[in-house]
């Protein structure tokens, strides 16, 4: 066991004399740092001796109380001040909280060198190191002897029985378990918790104790991962070893790196097989067992469509959904995320996604309406990027002109924009886009021909031409309306197209 500082007291050779904090004198000391730094709490790792010429001892009585309480908030278990050197007076508001909280505080007698006291630590903690070394070697065996499909569960909780503490892996910002396997968070600490982990950048300290309402607490970021973050709940005194804690952090990044590409291998599968199902690959009996395979039920499932977003900015929502334990298969299509889902996802799936993502989402199904599926996301999709909504589900969104299903806005496109679609291919014209460049304009003849680098004369030519072909009085607002609606449709079913060929 490592030295206590009622023992280093009571070491000859080095002259040490207790200034405050008797009722600390059996706190251990893990070893024995300097630093003249004026936030000296800042350094320490949990169970120091933490050496100063002074300098870091402030001025004022109120500053002196602060420095005792954030070493003691920090861990740390004695502050040691050199004799005839820098510091300030030690007044008595600073005693009594040294005496009260309780922080040793150790005079070092003029001359003698911090390295003395560093030595005599050191040569205390030899039986400590070999401990600590043999408990490392442990933690590291535990990364190989975990199993799956608990193997999350099987690392932490031999980590939790190595370290005698509890663990948590968390989200750095929601505090939801990082891993779907992962205990979450109890309520009492994760509300002791909150302040420190809101306020903690993401390349703020890796390693920081914490003294709550709910007892210590240890705040570590996990290497690796940027936001996941691992809290620490000893179950007694003294704590964990700093250095085995970090090597625990350590081990728990690997696990998660791991997860990590084997979730990749997972998504890259879904992305192959939702393709080829979409080409109609699959005959029922396949397609069912490849939707269970991926914990989906092959009989009622949704199709989520996700849109309004960079296209680097989809790779990081299969992982999320997979974090929230929601299962699904993913394929990327030019600027769309195709997602299959249980049913009902709506709450897990606005929790995984980004605010800015506009999400259609397909009525349920079974394994032989995928593809109408499809239709139906894209078609809330184009919806909610339209009016804005975060969400929109087919059955429950606005629809145009009354329709409500894509059968009814394929007819509408056909009977109004058809003819025009034919003049278009036939004859190479472009009356589909002058007429959406024309709404566009606000039915100005001259701004519609600037936008179509055109000549004023040509747009209203266009424009009664299109009258003609399909037999609506263009100067009329309800025929305008109509073949506004009728443009929107054709937009997104033109982008349904395109996302089915990417």
């Amino acid at each position: 066991m490592s030295i206590t500082v009622s023992e280093l007291l009571a070491e000859p050779q080095l002259g040490l004399s207790l200034l405050a904090g008797e009722a600390g004198l059996q706190h251990r000391i893990t070893w024995a740092h300097t630093s003249d730094l004026p936030r000296l709490w800042e350094w320490v790792t949990g169970g120091e001796l933490m050496m100063t010429n002074g300098l870091s001892i402030p001025a004022d009585p109120a500053d002196k109380v602060e420095l005792a309480e954030a070493l003691v908030a920090a861990g740390a278990s004695a502050l040691a001040i050199g004799e005839k050197m820098h510091a300030p007076a030690l007044t008595a508001e600073f005693i009594e909280a040294c005496d009260r909280l309780p922080m040793p505080v150790l005079n070092v007698p003029y001359p003698l060198p911090f390295i003395a006291i560093a030595k005599s630590v050191a040569e205390s903690s030899l039986l400590e190191e070999s401990r600590r070394l043999r408990q490392t070697a442990r933690i590291y065996d535990l990364l190989r002897l975990a199993g799956a499909p608990d193997q999350w569960q099987a690392l932490t909780q031999g980590l939790a029985a190595e370290l005698y503490s509890r663990l948590f892996v968390v989200d750095r910002d929601c505090h939801h378990p990082w891993h779907p396997g992962g205990a979450p968070l109890p309520q009492p600490l994760a509300e002791a918790l909150r302040p420190y982990i809101s306020s903690a950048p993401t390349a703020g300290k890796k390693f920081q104790w914490h003294s709550t309402a709910a007892g210590h607490l240890l705040m570590m970021d996990v290497p690796t991962h940027d936001d996941a973050l691992l809290v620490v709940v000893p179950n007694s005194e003294p704590h964990p070893d700093a250095v085995v804690l970090l090597h625990a952090a350590s081990v728990l990044g690997l696990e998660l790196s791991r997860t990590m590409l084997a979730l990749e291998d997972e998504r890259r599968l879904g992305a192959e097989f939702l393709a080829q199902a979409l080409d109609g690959r699959y005959g029922a009996a396949e397609m069912e067992r490849q939707l269970k395979k991926f914990g989906l039920s092959p009989d009622r499932f949704v199709v989520a469509s996700v849109r309004g977003l960079e296209r680097e900015h989809f790779s990081s929502i299969p992982v999320d959904l997979w974090r929230h334990g929601l299962p699904f298969i993913s394929l990327q299509q030019a600027d769309t995320l195709h997602l299959l889902l249980p049913d009902s996802p709506d709450d897990g799936l606005l929790h995984a996604l980004p605010e800015d993502a506009r999400i259609g989402i397909s009525r349920p199904t079974g394994a032989a309406g995928l593809g109408h599926a499809l239709q139906e996301s894209l078609w809330a999709a184009g919806t909610a990027t339209r009016t804005g909504e975060r969400l929109v589900r087919y059955e429950e969104g606005p629809s145009w002109l009354g329709l409500t299903a894509v059968e009814e806005g394929q007819a509408l496109v056909q009977r109004l924009l058809g003819p025009l679609l034919e003049h278009d291919r036939d004859k190479q014209s472009e009356l589909v886009r002058t007429l959406r460049t024309y709404l566009e304009q606000q039915r100005s003849w001259q701004k519609t021909a600037a936008a179509l680098f055109t000549h004023r004369q040509t747009v209203i030519y266009r424009i009664r031409r299109i009258g003609e072909l399909i037999g609506l009085d263009m100067t009329e607002t309800a025929s305008l309306a109509q073949l506004w609606f009728a443009l929107q449709i054709h937009d997104a079913m033109a982008s349904q197209q395109q996302a089915g060929q990417a």
